[in-house]
């Protein structure tokens, strides 16, 4: 599937205003050149005490804006600029603030796992709301219900297209399977094996302790295919290893993995470069670092297409779940 700037009426793009953080500037410079239009002039900067001032330096009255910027790490400084900056929007004027997190921290915490716990994903959305703005535009939430703790309209895009199109052409169809790392993720893999009409697989987990997995056994027939796990994180790498090494010993001629946010925190670089896994794509939503891009068997896909093109149906009115259906 390819996105044209244009929008599906064909016109030229409406008049908006495109605002970057610091968190990912490469993704956003690349969803700029997409649309080719140029990001709003503007100074993020930092007092002695790492306090932090943003100065928009163009006119934004009345303007359509989208505020480009992931929290990832530092999540907390990449928070608060968020915030920042769409308040220093609001007080300027802007007739509508649309956040643009491709990743969205604190998305683990949806739940409370235990007694006197946080859901720290719905006070981020309560934050985010009473900054200002108008919309949320996302990519890939950890759970779809997230969409619900904002009060204000949210769109959960997903990185599918980008996924299957990357597949497809380095694989074709023939003797794979999908496989979700866990049960949980069994209807992300479901989706991509109906796009690829391919059949799935379930690696059971069992975690001894947070951040740690062991992979008991696998659920389906994997032997003599090729395997294509599919998830929307990984941080640390060690559930992904553990079901390439299950997979292969189920007789799976070779594991490749599909994840839309490439957190890589501690030692997982390191674990995957060792890993049996033959190659792991990542999207650009958390700007890949040196290492990650130095690393032979790890690969990024740009969402800026499938971002910019959301971008420019919103600005429009216009369907964004029409492409990815």
């Amino acid at each position: 599937m390819s996105f044209d700037a244009r929008g599906s009426s064909g016109g030229g793009p409406a008049k908006i205003k495109l605002v970057a953080g610091n968190s990912n500037r490469p993704l956003a410079e690349a969803i700029s050149a997409h649309l080719k239009m140029p990001l709003t002039k503007g100074q993020v900067r930092r007092f002695a005490d790492m306090e932090i001032f943003v100065e928009i330096q163009e006119n934004v009255r009345g303007e359509d804006v989208y505020v480009l910027q992931s929290t990832s790490f530092p999540a907390n400084d990449n928070l608060m600029e968020l915030l920042i900056i769409i308040d220093a929007l609001k007080r300027a004027s802007a007739r509508r603030i649309t956040a643009v997190v491709p990743y969205f921290g604190y998305a683990r915490q949806d739940r409370k796992p235990g007694p006197r716990t946080p859901i720290s994903a719905k006070l981020v959305a309560n934050l985010i709301t009473t900054a200002g703005v108008d919309r949320v535009m996302t990519v890939d939430l950890h759970a779809g219900q997230i969409q619900g703790f904002f009060d204000i309209p949210t769109d959960n895009l997903f990185a599918a297209p980008v996924m299957t199109r990357d597949i497809l052409e380095r694989y074709g169809k023939s003797d794979l399977v999908v496989v979700s790392p866990d049960v949980g993720g069994v209807v992300r893999a479901r989706a991509l094996a109906k796009r690829i009409e391919a059949p799935i697989a379930i690696c059971d987990k069992r975690r001894e302790k947070p951040g740690e997995s062991e992979v008991m056994n696998v659920i389906g027939d994997v032997a003599g295919k090729r395997c294509i796990l599919i998830d929307d994180i990984v941080d640390s790498g060690g559930t992904l290893c553990n079901a390439a090494e299950a997979l292969l010993k189920n007789g799976a001629t070779e594991v490749m993995a599909y994840i839309t946010h490439g957190v890589l925190s501690g030692g997982a670089i390191a674990r995957i470069q060792n890993s049996s896994l033959k190659s792991l794509v990542i999207t650009d939503s958390i700007e890949p670092t040196a290492a990650v891009k130095a690393t032979r068997n790890i690969r990024v896909l740009s969402i800026a297409p499938l971002i910019g093109e959301a971008i420019i149906r919103t600005s429009r009115e216009e369907s964004v779940s029409s492409l990815f259906y």
